[in-house]
């Protein structure tokens, strides 16, 4: 029974996002970390990611029930009941709600509001079913957890806390979209409009450069704001590099299948690498 509630909370993305939250209060706190701030942050957030997680399970339950991923998830399968991952979610995400309140700022409950309504209700009920721009919908509350952890410690809206936001924003474009190149069948099959089944495959993994680009403009700019290593620099820089050179090479292959799950778990790597960097970005030089 806990293991199906457990996995309600989808908890790859919530322990994804969660990365990103503590990535981007560590590089806020420049090395000076509030453990007791810390705590909180990550927790009231992890809570709210996985409020929405569950409510979001709940109301995909006709796409998940055709899509081979997921038509195994909790409530298709009847170990958990619809009521009680409805009382789940709402408890997790009043909890969290309450818990940033009590010992966070505005800002942090700000963020973490706007990113919980934002992939619930503009993405999972209306963007995502409606219109091939779901994906950008859904890209907002993804970079939602990031500034949520910069915010804590530097609240307001600064050039630093923008940018961690776009980094964040544009990556989820390249990554989700390579996705829908090697699910596509799937995703037709559902009835979601994602871009490789609207606009087909050419023109997603041209989409998918863009925003490869977009990603990389994000992260070097993020190189010349005054907390920022010169080793960042070098290490991002190449990285970028690399990533580019990667989904440039997608737009000339024939082997689709191939290259977006290639591309999808380079992108992991590239935010896996950019997280761990502005963490110990305080402590290099």
């Amino acid at each position: 029974m806990f293991k199906s509630y457990y996995e309600l909370t989808k908890p790859r993305v919530m322990y994804g996002n969660l990365i990103t939250t503590i990535a981007g209060f560590i590089f806020a706190a420049n090395g000076l970390i509030n453990w007791g701030l810390f705590f909180a942050t990550s927790i009231g957030t992890a809570l709210i990611i996985s409020s929405a997680c569950v409510i979001n399970n709940y109301l995909d339950q006709d796409i998940d029930a055709k899509m081979d991923r997921t038509k195994k998830r909790p409530l298709l399968t009847n170990e958990v009941s619809q009521r009680g991952a409805i009382v789940f979610g709402v408890t997790l995400g009043l909890l969290g709600v309450v818990f940033l309140i009590a010992f966070t700022n505005i800002w942090v409950v700000g963020v973490g509001v706007f990113g919980f309504v934002t992939y619930v209700w503009l993405y999972g009920v209306l963007g995502k079913r409606k219109s091939v721009h779901g994906t950008l919908v859904g890209s907002l509350s993804g970079a939602a957890p990031i500034l949520a952890g910069y915010v804590a410690v530097k609240p307001g809206l600064d050039v630093t806390a923008v940018l961690l936001f776009l980094v964040l924003f544009f990556w989820q474009m390249p990554e989700f979209y390579s996705i829908s190149i090697y699910r596509r069948k799937e995703y037709a099959k559902a009835g979601v409009p994602v871009s490789s089944v609207v606009r087909g495959v050419p023109a997603t993994k041209r989409q998918i450069y863009v925003y490869t680009a977009l990603t990389v403009a994000s992260i070097l700019a993020l190189a010349v704001t005054p907390l920022t290593s010169l080793s960042y620099t070098v290490i991002m820089l190449a990285m970028s590099i690399l990533w580019l050179k990667k989904t440039f090479a997608g737009i000339q292959t024939t082997d689709d299948i191939t290259w977006s799950k290639q591309n999808f778990h380079f992108s992991l790597l590239v935010l896996v690498v950019f997280s761990i960097t502005i963490s110990i970005n305080p402590y290099m030089r």
